[in-house]
């Protein structure tokens, strides 16, 4: 017969675990070997690395202009002297991060906050797609780029997407070639999103 340990976490560790198990890539394993880590190191890590995230929660913030999360509002990029004719729209705020470091579009960002899921139960509603209709049309903007995960979900949102902006008189494509199927932006190279931007088609 096996028995079971009576060795129990204190709670305050045990809270730290949940908490790091939340993150994205983070299972209960990863997360003690984490909390593990950071108790170790306090000075030098823990004590830091909770300043850092007390002034995150402080003062990041999603930009009410293009929803990208950063410390001003508007946020770095929109007060940038950039390309108004093109606006690329991304799922999430990493996606603009890889795109920057390409060093490839010159353009605006429009972030909408996720991708449709049925699972997860992401509608319509949840994403910023009024704020990306009232942009594509002000005008100045000539085609919207739909720089979205090659997924089920993320296909699924590019198509819902171009459909709302059917009627507003732009450009609308996609990227294409070095995107594969399944891939998520933030994990490419810059020498891929460069060619997925250059091979760029109408949808």
């Amino acid at each position: 017969m096996t028995r079971r340990s009576t060795l129990t976490t204190a709670p305050e560790i045990d809270r730290l675990i949940q908490l790091l198990a939340k993150l994205p890539g983070m299972g209960r394993r990863s997360a003690q070997r984490a909390a593990l880590a950071l108790l170790k190191k306090r000075e030098a890590l823990m004590t830091p690395l909770s300043e850092a995230l007390a002034a995150a929660a402080e003062k990041i913030t999603a930009c009410s202009t293009c929803g990208m999360l950063d410390a001003s509002d508007p946020c770095a990029v929109c007060l940038a002297d950039r390309d108004d004719a093109m606006i690329c729209v991304v799922a999430d705020t990493a996606d603009v991060w890889a795109l920057e470091r390409a060093g490839v579009f010159k353009g605006r960002y429009h972030v909408l906050g996720g991708l449709l899921s049925a699972i997860d139960g992401v509608r319509p509603e949840d994403l910023r797609l009024a704020g990306l209709i009232a942009r594509a049309g002000n005008g100045r903007t000539r085609e919207v780029i739909l720089a979205l995960a090659a997924t089920v979900d993320g296909q699924t949102t590019a198509h819902y997407v171009a459909e709302r902006l059917a009627g507003v008189g732009v450009s609308v494509s996609r990227l294409a070639q070095g995107v594969p199927i399944g891939g998520e932006l933030e994990t490419l190279d810059e020498g891929t999103l460069f060619a997925a931007l250059q091979s760029r088609r109408p949808t």
